[in-house]
């Protein structure tokens, strides 16, 4: 019997998987999770044999309460099942040492047959998973990114405060098309896909001060 604990944000998802994987006859759900933090502190009390993890929750991301569960419960595998794909989400999550990558729109029996691969020991990626790693790999490593600029770092203060690309335009006295291109060199220099992640990357390195500074 395969233990497998579901992390989840979203109850009705939670619940869904759960009714799915409690008629499988060689699965046992041991327990449901709202966050990360939550996992972790399941996994101690559960010891699931393969952790079924959505990325962006609450208090603790997947790829923060991944990283958590491999390095303390090696024995313990974790399944990430998430609606994103995009490069940054893929390898952070394979970096925090996921045992595979599946989307949410993966067919019934492919689940089923990832979490009983994952148990083994094995790696499971989901075909276009599998594509962008490869793609990734086969890419020659580009030359270290410039650091932002004082001028892409003010667009990104005036992000971090909540401002639309109006907004930022007009408090700069620049055009909105410019605020665009501004953030898309941003996230480019920063390798990152969205505001949110560029502004939370820049706090990490120090570019920006952290909130309530």
């Amino acid at each position: 019997m395969i233990r497998v604990l579901v992390v989840d944000d979203h109850p009705v998802v939670r619940s869904g998987l759960t009714g799915m994987l409690s008629v499988t006859e060689d699965i046992s759900v041991v327990g449901e999770a709202g966050d990360g933090s939550e996992a972790v502190a399941l996994v101690e009390s559960t010891r699931p044999d393969v952790v079924l993890m959505d990325l962006r929750m609450p208090r603790m991301d997947g790829v923060t309460a991944t990283g958590a569960i491999v390095s303390g419960y090696p024995s313990t595998r974790v399944l990430v099942l998430t609606t994103y794909d995009t490069d940054t989400d893929i390898l952070h999550a394979v970096e925090a040492g996921a045992a595979g990558y599946l989307l949410k729109d993966t067919p019934h029996v492919e689940l089923l047959n990832g979490i009983r691969a994952a148990a083994r020991g094995e790696t499971v990626l989901a075909p276009p998973v599998a594509a962008r790693l490869m793609s990734r790999l086969r890419t020659p490593a580009a030359p270290a990114a410039a650091s932002p600029s004082p001028r892409e770092l003010e667009v990104l203060a005036a992000v971090a405060r909540g401002l639309s690309n109006a907004e930022i335009g007009r408090e700069l006295f620049i055009g909105e098309a410019t605020v665009k291109t501004h953030l898309q060199r941003l996230f480019a220099k920063l390798d990152v896909d969205d505001r949110t992640r560029a502004v939370t990357v820049a706090i990490e390195r120090g570019l920006l001060p952290s909130p309530g500074r």
